[in-house]
């Protein structure tokens, strides 16, 4: 049965966290100092984010039904990464439940199940491994205790099995056992089953969402629907750093179907009876818009440049590269959009003090918070009931159109829907920055390196976004988002240092999958494999005689090998085919990649990727492989296709196609992912298979054509 209202007894379980932005503050000034401030961000670049949630009450997190079926409300939201199928079967090993006795729902705020991480940084599974395991068994103990009583036994005679409790001749469903109670006895966490006990962990199965995927359930943001619903519009700007002034609404008013116009101080809004006309009646109102310059391209270019803005040296050992022989090339990135297919879009219901949001979103409590504040609510009356997304990818880490929604649905005393156009959601992205990048090496005599520097620029990933509190980047003196993939792995060269610097851009720019991993790592690795060159040393040697030997170095090292041996590497064209090898590591994620490529009609053709990943423990190893397919794909329609561009003041293109990505015809035809164990524990999956591809795409063209491209998208003219 559905579960009722409980007591908690003996104790309650900790709240869990880790070094997220509180826990950086919480070093204090000393921070200020350059050797501890560089200490602390190579910490935060490397380490697994924590869930940060409470886990003092497991019944939050599970439900026994009446068909003896336990439900999971996930504080993790389902982008189609899969996650919900590896939670369940963490849940399902600890539980003693079968695959198909659990179900996984998303976890509305009003169950109070929230994660203040959100979903993001590739940590749904890596980071609930331990408390949703924890959790678990701690449940099936309370199960246990509730059927002694009801069986009049000892707990300690009883065994879980199948969604029942055993014992003694007798034998009691999950739902059984839970029938009538109200107050759950809570115990001290048992132990964890020993990892060869596990029936699910570590194995392929079905993904518990197929179903409703391949059968069209209205599963997504865009298929919610409340009886009486109307339909929202919101006047957008066309070009950057326009702010609103005045507006004509009057002939908009009488247009057919217009229920009302709502001007607020930050956005004109009108709702409708149908969407079409909504949209109609926002092509009729007359906006005065305060703009600023014309900006072009070439003057986004001219402020990514390294040496404009503020610097900070996040990475350093040894002496600044100085004199003769030192080699540097620059590299260079463009404003990239998520282009994700569901656009942003909600549905609010305001009813007098509560208030209902059914969205796609990443971040729940983030949500909540600011319909609260806006409409003066308590947060306990704003429940945000989270929808799958039609795709996420960083761009659902803000949703404060929920807000504008929920004041539409106020002024009218109806639910009011509103999505974002294909137009609005190109010029009104938060998008990936551009970035610019200064390489410097030196060799030894030996051929290895004896010096190594990296001078990148980005716009803004964390910094100003709603995540990251302002006071963050003094502390820290360095984006958090975009200094991932920017440090140096080769940690064995005597002289090495990684300096970033931030310059502000007139339009927003925020998180986008992997933050700074693909444009650090296409710019580190390309450089990387121009030494190798320039050594004579084979591009695996050269890279695996300059690790360190430390753990997560041996685990680099050990991808790097499994991807070269998998992939037959060979330093050569061979048959009008090239091999490019690329590696990064993404929070303590190694990853390496060889891409074998052609040059047809003058484009580049990527024909097969050998990758290998070390996640540690793969829960689910056909979704891990799958998320390294994906953002391998992924990767490659950033590194060869996609770019936006600054036109009279305005973002563009503004829809798909002009918007160029890549089509079923440019993915490879074969994607082989080798699946390496170095810990004991999930890593991050999601982004880091997106690091190598740029690179090793880059590096394959040079072995081709003898030419180094130093800019993304990769074009051969």
């Amino acid at each position: 049965m559905s579960k009722e209202k409980k007591t908690l007894s003996r104790r309650k379980f900790i709240v869990r966290g880790g070094l997220g932005t509180l826990g950086v503050l919480a070093v204090g000034t000393y921070i200020l100092r350059n050797p501890i401030r560089r200490k602390v961000l190579g910490l935060a670049n490397s380490m697994d984010t924590a869930y940060m949630g409470s886990t003092n009450d497991p019944m939050l997190w599970f439900e026994i039904t009446e068909q003896n079926t336990v439900r999971l409300h996930s504080p993790k939201v389902e982008m189609g990464q899969g996650s919900f199928t590896g939670l369940a079967q963490m849940a399902a090993d600890e539980l003693d439940v079968s695959m198909e006795q659990i179900e996984v729902v998303h976890a509305t705020t009003a169950t109070g199940n929230i994660d203040g991480m959100a979903t993001g940084d590739s940590t749904s599974i890596s980071g609930l491994w331990q408390p949703l395991r924890e959790m678990a068994a701690t449940t099936r103990e309370m199960l246990k205790i509730e059927a002694a009583k009801k069986l009049g036994v000892d707990p300690d005679q009883l065994l879980t099995e199948n969604a029942s409790v055993k014992g003694n001749g007798q034998s009691l469903s999950y739902a059984e056992v839970a029938m009538g109670v109200t107050e759950w006895d809570i115990p001290d966490t048992p132990p964890l089953k020993d990892f060869k006990a596990y029936k699910y962990i570590g194995t392929p199965v079905a993904r518990v969402d197929l179903s409703d995927k391949v059968f069209g359930e209205p599963i997504f943001g865009m298929d919610a629907t409340m009886p009486g619903m109307l339909y929202g519009a919101i006047v957008r700007p066309t070009t950057i750093g326009a702010s609103f002034e005045s507006a004509d609404t009057s002939k908009a008013e009488n247009m057919p179907g217009v229920v009302k116009i709502i001007e607020e101080d930050d956005f004109v809004g009108i709702v409708a009876r149908s969407m079409t006309e909504a949209e109609n009646a926002k092509q009729a109102i007359t906006v005065n818009w305060k703009t600023q310059s014309e900006l072009q391209t070439e003057d986004i270019v001219t402020m990514m440049t390294v040496g404009n803005g503020k610097s900070t040296i996040i990475q350093k050992e040894g002496q600044a590269l100085k004199g003769e022989g030192v080699v540097e090339m620059e590299f260079r990135s463009p404003i990239g959009a998520h282009a994700q297919i569901e656009p942003n879009g909600v549905l609010a219901s305001v009813d007098g003090d509560k208030a209902t949001i059914m969205i796609s979103t990443q971040v729940i409590g983030l949500t909540r918070k600011e319909v609260a504040n806006r409409l003066n609510l308590d947060e306990e009356k704003v429940n945000v009931i989270p929808t799958y997304l039609g795709g996420g990818f960083g761009r659902r880490l803000h949703t404060p159109h929920a807000v504008q929604a929920a004041l539409m649905s106020k002024a009218v005393g109806k639910p009011v829907k509103y999505f974002f156009s294909r137009k609005e959601e190109f010029q009104h992205d938060m998008f990936r920055p551009p970035t610019h990048h200064i390489l410097k090496g030196r060799l030894n005599k030996d051929g290895l390196l004896e010096g190594l520097e990296h001078h990148f620029v980005s716009g803004d990933v964390g910094n100003r976004s709603a995540l990251v509190s302002d006071i963050v980047p003094s502390i820290l003196g360095a984006d958090i988002g975009a200094i991932r993939g920017g440090f140096l792995q080769y940690t064995k060269v005597p002289n090495y240092r990684s300096v970033y610097w931030h310059v502000s851009l007139p339009f927003a720019t925020s998180w986008w999958r992997s933050l700074g991993l693909l444009a650090n790592t296409f710019a580190i690795e390309s450089f990387i494999d121009a030494m190798a060159v320039k050594s004579g040393i084979g591009p695996v040697d050269f890279r695996l005689r300059q690790i360190a030997d430390d753990p997560l170095g041996i685990r680099l090292k050990e991808t790097i090998k499994s991807a070269a041996k998998k992939a037959g590497y060979v330093d050569q064209a061979v048959n009008g085919r090239a091999m490019g090898l690329a590696a990064s590591i993404d929070s303590g994620t190694p990853c390496a990649q060889v891409a074998e490529v052609s040059i047809e009609d003058g484009k580049i053709k990527v024909h097969k990727v050998t990758c290998a990943l070390d996640p540690g423990i793969a829960v689910n190893p056909d979704q891990v492989r799958a998320q390294c397919e994906g953002a391998i794909i992924m990767g490659i329609s950033a590194g060869l296709h996609e770019q936006m561009y600054v036109e009279n003041g305005s973002l563009q293109p503004t829809i798909y196609g002009p918007y160029e990505m890549a089509l079923m015809k440019h993915a490879p035809k074969e994607i082989d992912v080798v699946l390496l164990q170095g810990r004991d524990r999930p890593g991050p999956v999601g982004e880091p298979p997106l690091g190598p591809i740029a690179a090793a795409v880059a590096n394959a063209v040079f072995r081709l054509t003898g030419k180094r491209l130093q800019q993304l998208p990769l074009k051969l003219s």
